[in-house]
């Protein structure tokens, strides 16, 4: 009883001991990239939204990427009818049970949910995608570095290739991809990039906003000390 009690009591230092020996890449920040944000819409869309739903995000928001409502419709818009609709997949959950032995997570705060000590959510969105290798003793025949075991198959092998687990749990390629990897890569931060986005659309707006309030605060603040001072100058 003593032994179970210790282990329960250094159960979260493990937990965080092993969480900080995760090593994530670091991923580009495309956030200011409209035409980077667009391109991982379409990856997002044409190969994520099969399974994953975005249940909080409109399609109309996508215009915020400099998107038209006439190319929403006619290039991203596969599971609704009109652009008021949220982003929703046409499988129900207890289907997806069925299917897959657990339902796929939504993932529009996916890019929020994932940070960590180790780094951002966008970090390990951006290494996860890009470590998966090959492995025959999963149902699915894939397996990843960061997440063991993981059930998802590797959606992106056709532009990635066939990467092996090769010595000291290095990654090799072993059938090259349609994409060249720096170009792989760049098709993964752009997904990446758009996921960050949907998690907060409003981020820029947000951070554009706390920039000017700061600078009104400086203004604010040369205008009020001269007249604190010429307030108070007569009192000793």
């Amino acid at each position: 009883m003593k032994k179970v009690l210790t282990a329960l009591l250094f159960a979260p230092l493990l937990a965080l001991a092993s969480g900080a020996a995760l090593h994530l890449d670091k991923a580009p920040d495309v956030q200011g990239d409209q035409a980077a944000l667009q391109r991982g819409a379409k990856t997002f869309v044409n190969y994520c939204l099969n399974c994953h739903g975005a249940s909080f995000v409109r399609y109309n928001r996508l215009m915020e990427l400099g998107l038209s409502e006439q190319q929403v419709k006619e290039n991203l818009m596969f599971t609704a009818e009109k652009t008021g609709e949220l982003m929703r997949i046409a499988a129900r959950s207890d289907e997806q049970k069925i299917w897959f032995g657990a339902a796929p997570p939504d993932l529009t705060l996916i890019a929020r949910a994932r940070a960590s000590e180790a780094g951002s959510g966008a970090d390990w969105l951006y290494t996860y995608l890009r470590s998966f290798y090959v492995d025959a003793q999963r149902p699915t025949g894939w397996n990843n570095t960061i997440f063991p075991n993981v059930g998802m198959p590797h959606i992106l092998w056709e532009s990635q290739g066939l990467q092996v687990l090769g010595k000291n749990d290095h990654l090799e390629l072993l059938v090259p991809g349609k994409l060249s990897p720096a170009e792989y890569d760049k098709q993964v931060a752009d997904l990446v990039g758009f996921l960050v986005w949907m998690a907060e659309p409003d981020a820029g707006f947000r951070k554009r906003l706390g920039i000017g309030v700061l600078g009104f605060l400086v203004v604010l603040f040369g205008v009020a000390y001269p007249l604190k001072k010429a307030y108070w100058k007569d009192v000793r």
